[in-house]
């Protein structure tokens, strides 16, 4: 089995485990009210007045109270992003030269707040701060060779894992594929679960739902080890307390970022499975958000995960949540076909899902009659 084939493990010639050892979020603060603890937390990481900190932020958060918060001094900069669409490579290529155009010294850091989308491109553009080329020639696994700069990740949503893993996923000209690579991950995490208060009730459920299917398709997967097993039962357990409990509001957003964090560390020496690899298809053609993406493909993967998907049908009824209908009506062949082409692209999803013979066992008229139900 090479790396290409599967980058979780190798195998050796005498045909022991030879496994990969990746690295973990170093640093990471847990608290309601930790966010106030940043300009602390920054001031060591800081080389001199003139190299700034970059801090990328969900413009959402314009003018909110959150800015007050923000340890911005000397000649820091804070740039505002939508999260309506999924990160690009060309937004992040953009966004590293911008800073470098901006700026004679290199910053001293990247902080990204908000959800998934401002998590993958802060740890994206560090990456890039450090590395020639565009973002796009290093999508797959394990093709960054320098250690990007000191970034900073600090979760405003709960369920993408986003947060503790070494992906940062991006859409590209050709695919949707992450940075897959031991120098992705953040260098400190803060944890702090009151930012995650007011989120509107669609986009708190399927975000949600990512850290659940992670944990369906982790646990169910032929990757599975023990490792990951007992960090997605943790995560599993979470979300089930959350999204099939009765639990007060400020208890649930402490453990669905409890559920998130240990849902991505689950992932980190397992896979994801094939809820993730549709719903990169719909993403990369149609720009479906990924939890969305993720609940439109899941709901009709019964034949695959199904105890996992009665219970995510128990979940949206018991939060009332209705997914959208008719996303893929009326497409072309050609987006069809590119929508196949992306979610087949993500071999080690398969082979994880359905282990190492996994093309005998899916084609593409198999997920274009998935697409065409959603």
């Amino acid at each position: 089995m090479s790396l290409k084939e599967n980058p979780r493990q190798l195998k050796s010639s005498e045909n022991r485990g030879t496994y990969r050892n990746f690295p973990m979020v170093p640093r990471v603060v847990y608290g309601a009210g930790s966010l106030d603890q940043l300009g602390d937390i920054l001031m060591p990481r800081r080389k001199h007045a003139e190299a700034p900190v970059i801090f990328l932020v969900d413009d959402i958060f314009e003018n909110s109270p959150l800015m007050q918060r923000i340890p911005a001094i000397f000649e820091d900069q804070i740039i505002f992003i939508s999260a309506d669409e999924e990160p690009k490579t060309v937004q992040v290529d953009a966004l590293r030269d911008r800073i470098q155009n901006d700026f004679e010294y290199k910053p001293s850091g990247v902080v990204g707040i908000g959800g998934g989308t401002l998590l993958d491109l802060a740890k994206a553009v560090a990456l890039m701060l450090n590395n020639p080329g565009t973002s796009a020639q290093y999508q797959g696994w394990d093709l960054i060779r320098q250690p990007g700069i000191y970034h900073v990740g600090i979760p405003t949503l709960s369920g993408t894992g986003a947060e503790v893993s070494r992906t940062t996923v991006l859409s590209g000209p050709e695919r949707k594929l992450g940075i897959n690579s031991d120098y992705t991950p953040f260098d400190q995490v803060v944890l702090d679960p009151e930012l995650t208060r007011g989120v509107p009730k669609d986009q708190w459920f399927y975000t949600g739902m990512d850290c659940y299917i992670h944990c369906i398709e982790s646990l169910n997967g032929t990757y599975l080890n023990a490792f990951s097993q007992s960090y997605g039962e943790k995560a599993l357990s979470l979300c089930h307390e959350v999204f099939l409990g009765d639990l007060p509001e400020t208890e649930q957003q402490e453990k669905l970022m409890m559920a998130s964090w240990h849902g991505g560390m689950s992932i980190a020496y397992s896979q994801v499975g094939i809820a993730h690899a549709l719903s990169y298809g719909l993403s990369h053609v149609l720009g479906i958000p990924h939890g969305l993406g993720n609940c439109l493909v899941f709901q009709h993967l019964e034949p695959y995960y199904s105890a996992g998907v009665a219970d995510f049908m128990r979940m949206m009824e018991l939060h009332q949540v209705c997914l959208p209908k008719g996303i893929c009506a009326g497409i072309s062949e050609g987006e069809m076909d590119t929508m196949i082409r992306v979610a087949m692209d993500m071999a080690p999803l398969w082979e994880n899902a359905l282990g190492k013979e996994w093309r005998s066992k899916i084609d593409a008229e198999t997920l274009e009659a998935i697409y065409r139900k959603i």
